[in-house]
């Protein structure tokens, strides 16, 4: 008896309760979502990125944290130079408003960078010779006809001559969830590095002639199912040729003895962005990965080669509300017989370096770097009602930060130099200066295993 008491007694309160759940008065429904200052961009593409639509019931306790995660989304897609969210309440619930203020999209942009790996080689090994430097014209579209399409051309002339055209457009389904995208284009260059000799590349000059030229073709699919989910699959021909002066000086530079080189490359990417902010993150954590095969056409044999970067960013507490920690992951696999000299490059170049060896290059097929920053947020300002349209704003962050970086490059053929198959480390100071229009700079002073110090400069994130 006592028991069915217990049961009735229980079936009754929930019977009670569950009702009075549902009819809870912290929750609203949004009843419209209004857009303002989206001159160009559609409608559809703001509200894909926000993670609240009309019709939505959401608690009036985390309504300022969604409105501000809705702020952070909108700013990622690196459309907007300002974005305001606010809420109103109305008779029967929520109306947002989202206020935005547009880039400009239509940008014809000189290209004024160097032909060297980074500017300290270019200043203190090439006496920052002029000549080094590619000029030219980038003209683009990054929000073409308002839907998130970007159109590039590339006229580029100076040391290295280019001609490039791309487009990709994110979505072309009523999901918003399939893109594509097409690329092409040709480089050519009177200097080539054709060797790597105690890890430093070794140049050969042409000139009034051109000692290589390469064309490239391609197009890609991208399936972004989630905000911070992406996959895109691309297939490219490319197609390298060199002069025989490149092969008498190094019979390995392609795979074969031969000039010219094709081959078909077909690559997965996947891409998981869970950071605050895209363009500099704080807090989350992030990664991409690859799977790569490479099909000779013409004097090339197979290439299966896997990347990964994994990044985790956050908050440390217990040393200040301003102070982050950042924690980045580089690594490479590569399987074939015979490497080409021109795909053997593993650290060195683009990002992938250990800070300290800038001026150094390890060859191999495998390779692992890791990055260690602690950084403080000195400055964080915005200097508001400028007079230019497409800038109203400026802001302006500071970071001085403390690093230490780890390298290893595997080299399974004959060492380049001293500093393959063996641990690099370095460790330094530095300051990252991040404004508008994604603008980064690192200023660095990083002294590596060597003994050897250094200042250095970079124009791009870690």
């Amino acid at each position: 008896m006592l028991f069915r008491f217990f049961i009735l007694t229980l079936l009754l309160g929930l019977i009670l309760v569950l009702p009075l759940k549902g009819q809870n008065a912290d929750q609203v429904r949004i009843q419209h979502i209004r857009i303002e200052g989206n001159d160009i961009t559609r409608p559809s593409i703001i509200l894909r990125e926000m993670n609240v639509h009309q019709g939505d019931i959401v608690s009036t306790e985390v309504l300022p944290e969604l409105l501000q995660e809705n702020r952070r989304r909108l700013l990622n897609l690196s459309l907007f130079t300002s974005v305001d969210l606010s809420s109103q309440k109305t008779d029967s619930g929520l109306a947002l408003l989202v206020s935005l203020r547009e880039r400009f999209y239509y940008l014809p942009r000189p290209i004024l960078q160097l032909a060297d790996r980074n500017f300290n080689v270019w200043w203190t090994e090439k006496n920052a010779d002029l000549r080094r430097i590619n000029i030219g014209m980038k003209v683009s579209n990054n929000n073409f006809r308002g839907n998130l399409e970007t159109l590039t051309a590339i006229v580029q002339a100076g040391f290295t001559q280019q001609l490039g055209l791309e487009y990709t457009r994110p979505y072309v389904d009523k999901r918003q969830q399939q893109g594509i995208g097409l690329f092409g284009g040709i480089t050519q260059s009177g200097e080539l590095a054709y060797k790597t000799v105690q890890d430093k590349q070794q140049f050969a000059k042409l000139p009034g002639q051109h000692i290589v030229r390469n064309y490239y073709l391609g197009a890609a699919w991208y399936y972004r199912p989630a905000y911070a989910l992406k996959h895109s699959i691309s297939l490219s021909w490319l197609h390298n040729a060199v002069s025989d002066t490149i092969l008498a000086l190094n019979p390995d530079f392609n795979a074969e003895p031969k000039n010219a080189v094709s081959y078909l490359e077909l690559s997965y990417r996947l891409d998981l962005n869970l950071v605050d902010n895209w363009n500099y993150p704080l807090k989350g954590f992030k990664t991409v990965s690859y799977a790569l095969f490479r099909q000779g056409t013409e004097h090339m044999q197979q290439q299966l080669q896997f990347r990964t970067e994994a990044g985790l960013f956050g908050h440390i507490p217990s040393l200040g509300q301003k102070d982050f920690y950042s924690v980045i992951f580089r690594g490479r696999l590569s399987f074939q017989d015979k490497v080409p000299y021109f795909l053997q490059t593993a650290l060195g170049t683009k990002t992938d370096y250990v800070r300290g060896y800038e001026y150094y290059v390890m060859d191999g097929t495998h390779y692992g770097l890791l990055r260690l920053d602690l950084k403080h947020e000195l400055l964080s300002k915005t200097f508001s009602r400028l007079p230019f349209r497409y800038l109203p704003s400026l802001p302006l962050r500071l970071y001085p930060k403390l690093f230490a970086d780890a390298g290893y490059a595997y080299n399974p053929y004959t060492p380049s130099g001293n500093l393959s198959n063996r641990w690099l480390y370095a460790a330094g100071i530095g300051i990252d200066i991040v404004s508008a229009y994604d603008l980064k700079i690192r200023i660095e002073a990083a002294v590596n295993h060597l003994g050897q110090y250094g200042l250095y400069l970079h124009l791009n994130s870690e």
